[in-house]
């Protein structure tokens, strides 16, 4: 629908000043922060892992991430020191945080004015030239910026709260790669004990049967021992560099960097466990998973009401114009040219809109009751992950022992033969490695409850 006059000169100046008003108010821009929003996402990682994130966004930055990795390494490597060095120099990590760089641009393109358009004609008839000029002004899309620049703004923020919840599960990833590798490294040094153990069977076994004073048979049991021992240890050393790689992956550490020297132990396991009260509803409060999905309901219910808002009138433009017109009286005025609802009455983009709403309120429900599962399934792994290691520490292991003990007591008094105090000792190693696997247990069941309670489902 086009329409042109010609309003009076006071007419026009007011006109152009309310214009003026409305590009100063709609158009105070949203401009990007020095961070990205990174601060915050910093902030709820450290809540949650125990270390901070760093953003690697130049070549300061690089560097300063090698010295402080260095620094890390140069030390034997803790769970805390791994899990810093991973939210440092875990590249997937790295882009990961980029994407609160792209959901702020976003933001920042929602809250600008939208780009005027001009256009200009010359027309010729004979001895008559003709020259029109129109200023063009898309008015919805003026109209429109705060909705539009409050939609993302939310999913500005839901982006900070799944870049964080990326950050929190690479930190338990990476508790997990580190307790495997430790523990791998621990059972290499007993299994290197245990086929010592069998070296020195077998090479009596077969001395004593030379001399007639050993069976073939016990020989035979002897050197099968020794060369099961022996797979069994190829096994575990091929397990060890496993971890220790798998582990240097997470980090985010090169060829070059990955050398570095773990601890020669696990840690202690806790005299007394967690305890499960109010464990639920505390998750329900910190997971970020769950914000971010109660965050996105909330945006696409915000999105709706602009889908509501534009479904009847899509297109909604003003333009100022200018006509001259040789021999005749210059020509002002403006033009309003509006999209007419003949056809399309945006019904398809509300149901599509409300549609998505209900998804969106549908995934919150469904993520804030796995989470309340997932919780109470990750405090019954832990509990019975510390029961179990107690155990070993408590009962199996001082009872293997007293029996080596007893059974060194009974060799000197040459109640038992060698074989049988190798073979004693040899299950004392099995059992201490037993215990080591289940202290590793513990603390991978450790890390997974800290992120079913902080972050979300692995």
């Amino acid at each position: 629908m086009n329409q042109t006059i010609r309003p009076p000169c006071a007419a026009t100046r007011a006109a152009r000043g309310a214009a003026a008003s409305l590009l100063l108010l709609l158009g105070g821009c949203v401009n990007f922060s020095p961070d990205a929003g990174f601060g915050a996402v910093d902030t709820a990682v450290r809540e949650r892992a125990g270390s901070g994130a760093r953003w690697i966004r130049n070549d300061r930055d690089e560097g300063e991430v090698r010295l402080a990795v260095a620094r890390l390494l140069a030390a034997p490597l803790t769970a805390e020191a791994a899990v810093q060095i991973a939210l440092m120099g875990n590249r997937g990590l790295q882009a990961i945080y980029a994407e609160l760089g792209i959901a702020e641009a976003d933001l920042v393109q929602a809250g600008r004015l939208p780009n005027p358009g001009f256009s200009y004609t010359r027309l010729a008839r004979a001895s008559v030239l003709e020259i029109e000029r129109a200023f063009i002004v898309d008015l919805m899309g003026l109209l429109t910026i705060p909705i539009r620049t409050d939609i993302e703004r939310r999913r500005f923020e839901i982006a900070k709260l799944r870049v964080a919840q990326e950050a929190v599960r690479v930190a338990a990833e990476t508790r997990h790669a580190y307790y495997v590798a430790v523990a791998a490294q621990e059972g290499v040094r007993y299994m290197s004990q245990v086929q010592e153990a069998a070296e020195a069977g077998a090479e009596l076994a077969r001395r004593m049967a030379a001399a007639g004073n050993f069976s073939k048979l016990d020989e035979a049991r002897e050197q099968l021992f020794r060369a099961e021992s022996a797979a069994r240890l190829a096994r575990v050393k091929q397990a060890g560099v496993a971890g220790r790689e798998r582990l240097a992956r997470v980090l985010g550490l090169s060829a070059n960097d990955a050398v570095f020297a773990l601890p020669e132990r696990l840690p202690e396991l806790p005299g007394v466990p967690r305890e499960a009260a109010a464990l639920e509803q505390s998750a329900l409060e910190r997971r970020l998973d769950v914000q971010a999905a109660l965050k996105d309901a909330e945006s696409t219910a915000s999105a709706l009401g602009l889908t509501r808002a534009t479904a009847f009138v899509s297109v909604l433009e003003v333009g100022y114009q200018r006509n001259s017109e040789s021999g005749q009286p210059r020509q002002t005025g403006y033009e309003i040219d509006v999209r007419l609802p003949l056809f399309d009455w945006g019904g398809a983009r509300v149901a599509r809109a409300e549609h998505t709403y209900m998804q969106a309120v549908n995934r919150a429900a469904d993520i804030t009751v796995r989470a309340r599962s997932e919780v109470r399934e990750a405090y019954d792994a832990y509990r019975a992950a510390w029961e179990i290691a107690r155990g070993h520490r408590d009962e199996i292991v001082p009872l293997r022992k007293r029996i080596s003990d007893e059974n060194v007591l009974r060799y000197n008094g040459m109640l038992v033969s060698v074989f049988e105090l190798l073979a004693d000792a040899r299950e004392q190693v099995a059992s201490v490695n037993a215990y080591i696997e289940a202290l590793r247990d513990f603390w991978i069941a450790d890390a997974n409850l800290q992120y079913a309670s902080n972050g979300g489902s692995k």
